[in-house]
């Protein structure tokens, strides 16, 4: 047995093997691979390697027409060691992205999510723009391919930053990579404006457009976000319309997100229907009495009507990944196309030299009769001889040596092109090559212009219908709580304490929703916020229950209380803007023992008065005493109040209502998110109070009455102006009637008062317009015109409101001028006649 283990011990077989140093060898060999053979692009060329096979198979089989799909995966294969699958993905993949890939038949549609036909029955062909760009077998580096029959690409000579007009998406081991798409355009342009030593910020942008607020996206760097929002326009009242879905999704996953947060109750509407076809198309009917507004900000918050993208740009560089921002990786792009330009243009300045040394050559061997001087020779040897001696003469005007090589060259030109041979036209084919040879050297020298008319002529010929499809908008900040749908109901059980949505037998409070906070308030003067739920306990002793809005400054409530102590009665009026959830909060002195004598709630800040009846056997001089809290500043929960009496109380009650001692509130616009806002961003339109309504005027020639609601939106694009409306307020128009061609002018006052309604004021003939629309009082114009097509443009000064007196809003108003007007601009406001008070001889007021 001893002899035996001798002998395997000296065989091996015994032998221990670590794993832990192969396992790590082994996981960073397979962590690399994936990383630089599979998921990460490179620099060079923006190309996975999948991809980039994809090309090089497509461009070894090019003859100009289509090819089946099945046909290139196959030419692939002899590239790629992996399976037909990930080669058909990544080759339906750039044929959707529609710049490198001429395609033909079903390859699916990224807006709705259909997938492409199978490989069999569709087509792809390169497209003439890869043709230009990707390729050139003189610039390119080979390598062989993985089982060794093949030479294929280490990187195409991409003379484009492709990377960033594709885009990439790739998770590779420990790492990932996510690069967004760029707009064609942009990039030439941005490239130019590199070569130029400008600095550049590009953005991206989705063949599926939608809106991009980019305030976040950092240069497309880790820790970056960009928020996408669809494209969404109100149909009428009843009806909104997608018409743009953001980058990422699909009609059908949009449909699906929206059906579920209906099923939550999230957003009230009756159904969905999906109209696309050319264009996307989802209607959204929403139910009855439901704000679009608010919808659509609700469509935004709990929907993928809106999205965040967190970019990720990692490229492989020096065989390495890299993590570099979007603008870096076009700076790096842009340097490679002119270095490729350069390594072209010195490939064919080369070959013109040739060209034209061997045509010169040609020229002498033959105009010399060089050939004849051959006929005698009775070797090989001294025919080379031979020739070599006729041409001796001639060398000194040659750019190099003549070689063996291009004596041997001679020798094959045949009898019948030297008897055909014409020196003119060698002349003149030799003065072409001349000049192409010092058009090249020109650009050589001038490597930098001659890049930037590279990427100009890019632009001009493969930039049509690439413009930018993705608005770039600064979105605000949408409060879910805000825009929710109440879709449950607040209960209270006051003698057990619990409040909540599911105990429905109990007192009902409001509706609410499932996302909303409750604020308490207890009979012992404390006060706590919880979050809803089905049933939560929040104490006995409940004194009012409500949903609570978080910052909101004109919730104020009016509050006394006793303080044992001292026993004073005080008095508060406070706010509560922001709490910690579940943290109890004193609102009184803290002393044990007190307790809440008068409550209420003002949602507008409202003062009541209220009477405190004193307790039978006090020395006051009266019975009771009333107050009005409008003598109080309204103050944070946590102050104390003023001391409404010293006496001790019987019971507060109230004796009149309040008004509100608020005031107004400022209201502004910001048309960077067409918003109203009170927090002071954009213009300020005025102080609104309760019936208040705001004015806004079109460019279509129509005008809409609103509420001054937060919530509301307006198309910064589609409006002149935005402001408080005045009921004697005067509107002038300038406008074209299609109908008979005549310039008009319009004065009137807002008749029609419907809330959310616009209201054309101007002809709905077509070709009507709309030059001009003001609500200033004294309106003066200076306006540009034509009498006919031969007639020099003349221009006028017009008082508008002499023009034409205040008429119904219907009315088509008095004509401007009879001729063809180019122009109308507004002059600034006349300041109004001013009446100075000075006594004049004649005892008469002066009017100045």
């Amino acid at each position: 047995m001893n002899e035996d283990n001798t002998e395997n011990q000296e065989n091996g077989l015994n032998s221990i093997t670590h794993i832990d140093g192969l396992y790590e060898n082994w996981f960073i060999d397979y962590a690399s691979y994936v990383i630089l053979e599979r998921a990460v692009p490179a620099i060079e060329d923006g190309l996975k390697p999948v991809q980039r096979r994809i090309m090089h198979a497509m461009n070894i089989i090019d003859d100009g027409r289509y090819n089946k799909v099945a046909n290139i995966i196959g030419q692939t294969m002899q590239y790629h060691p992996h399976g037909d699958a990930s080669i058909y993905e990544a080759c339906v993949n750039m044929g959707q992205k529609d710049l490198l890939i001429d395609t033909q038949g079903n390859w699916g549609d990224n807006r709705t999510g259909d997938g492409a036909a199978a490989a069999r029955y569709i087509e792809a062909r390169l497209s003439k723009f890869a043709q230009e760009v990707l390729f050139n077998s003189q610039t390119t580096e080979w390598q062989m391919s993985y089982d060794g029959r093949k030479k294929e690409p280490v990187t195409l000579p991409v003379k484009f930053p492709l990377l960033l007009a594709q885009g990439v998406e790739g998770i590779a081991v420990g790492l990932a990579t996510k690069v967004l798409p760029h707009n064609f355009v942009e990039l030439c342009e941005a490239s130019v404006d590199i070569l130029n030593g400008k600095s550049t910020n590009i953005l991206p942008d989705f063949q599926t457009g939608g809106l991009m607020d980019p305030s976040g996206y950092n240069e497309g760097r880790r820790g970056g976000k960009i928020r996408v929002r669809a494209k969404i326009e109100d149909l009428d009242k009843k009806i909104i319309v997608i018409k743009e879905i953001p980058f990422g999704t699909t009609t059908t996953s949009l449909m699906e997100s929206i059906v579920k947060a209906s099923d939550e109750g999230k957003i009230k509407i009756k159904k969905v229907i999906d109209n696309t076809a050319k264009h996307v198309e989802i209607q959204v009917h929403l139910a009855p009495g439901v704000s679009p507004d608010v919808t659509i900000d609700a469509l935004f918050a709990f929907t993928q009507c809106q999205v965040s993208i967190s970019p990720n740009a990692c490229i492989v560089m020096d065989d390495k990944p890299h993590f570099l921002s979007v603008n870096d990786i076009l700076k790096i792009c842009t340097q490679q196309t002119m270095a490729l330009l350069k390594r072209e243009l010195e490939i064919r300045k080369s070959e013109l030299m040739e060209k034209i040394l061997f045509s010169s050559l040609e020229k002498i061997f033959i105009e010399n009769r060089i050939y004849r001087d051959i006929e005698e020779c009775e070797s090989w040897e001294a025919v080379i001889e031979t020739i070599d001696k006729g041409l001796t003469p001639f060398k000194p005007q040659f750019y190099r040596e003549i070689t063996r090589d291009d004596i041997l060259r001679l020798t094959e030109i045949k009898i019948k092109r030297i008897s055909k041979f014409d020196g003119f036209k060698a002349d003149e084919m030799m003065r072409d090559l001349k000049s192409e040879l010092e058009e090249v050297e020109n650009n050589l020298v001038h490597l930098k212009p001659y890049t930037i008319r590279w990427y100009q002529g890019l632009q001009k010929k493969y930039g049509k219908d690439r413009e930018r499809k993705t608005e770039i908008r600064l979105f605000d900040t949408i409060q879910a709580q805000a825009v929710v749908a109440n879709n449950e109901k607040l209960y209270v059980n006051r003698s057990e304490g619990f409040i909540g949505y599911g105990i429905k037998k109990d007192e009902f409070i409001s509706d609410c929703s499932d996302m909303d906070d409750v604020i308490v308030f207890f009979k012992n003067g404390k006060m706590k916020v919880v979050k809803i739920e089905e049933k939560v306990f929040v104490g006995k002793d409940i004194l009012f229950v409500s949903v609570f809005r978080k910052n909101n400054e004109r919730m104020v409530y009016n509050m006394t209380y006793l303080d044992p102590p001292s026993g004073n009665t005080y008095a508060k009026r406070f706010s509560v803007l922001g709490i910690t959830r579940d943290k109890e909060y004193d609102l009184t002195k803290g002393a044990k023992g007190s307790k809440t004598t008068y409550f209420s709630a003002n949602p507008n800040g409202e003062a009541e008065v209220i009477y405190a009846l004193y307790t039978p056997g006090t020395r006051a001089r009266t019975n009771g005493i009333d107050f009005d809290f409008a003598e109080l500043a309204i103050k944070g929960r946590e102050s104390q109040g003023n001391i409404l009496t010293r006496y001790p109380i019987k019971k507060i009650s109230l004796k009149s209502s309040g008004v509100s001692t608020l005031g107004g509130i400022d209201i502004w616009y910001d048309p960077t998110i067409g918003r109203l806002n009170s927090d002071g961003n954009g213009t300020k339109i005025g102080n609104f109070e309760g019936s208040d309504k705001i004015l806004v005027l079109y460019k279509d020639g129509s005008y809409e009455l609103t509420s001054f609601e937060l919530t509301n939106r307006y198309e910064q694009e589609q409006m002149v102006s935005i402001q408080k409306f005045e009921s004697e307020q005067i509107i002038t128009a300038v406008h074209t009637d299609g109908e008979s061609g005549n310039s008009l002018v319009k004065r009137f006052k807002i008749e029609s008062q419907t809330l959310d309604k616009r209201y054309l004021f101007i002809s709905e003939s077509k070709g009507s317009k709309l030059w001009l629309v003001t609500t200033q009082k004294q309106p003066q114009v200076e306006y540009e015109f034509k009498k006919d097509k031969k007639s020099p443009v003349e221009k006028q000064l017009a008082d508008l409101d002499v023009v034409v007196d205040v008429k119904g809003w219907k009315a088509m108003g008095n004509r401007l001028v009879s001729a063809s007007l180019i122009s109308v601009s507004l002059l600034p406001e006349r300041p109004a006649p001013e009446i100075e008070k000075e006594q004049q001889d004649d005892g008469q007021m002066k009017l100045w």
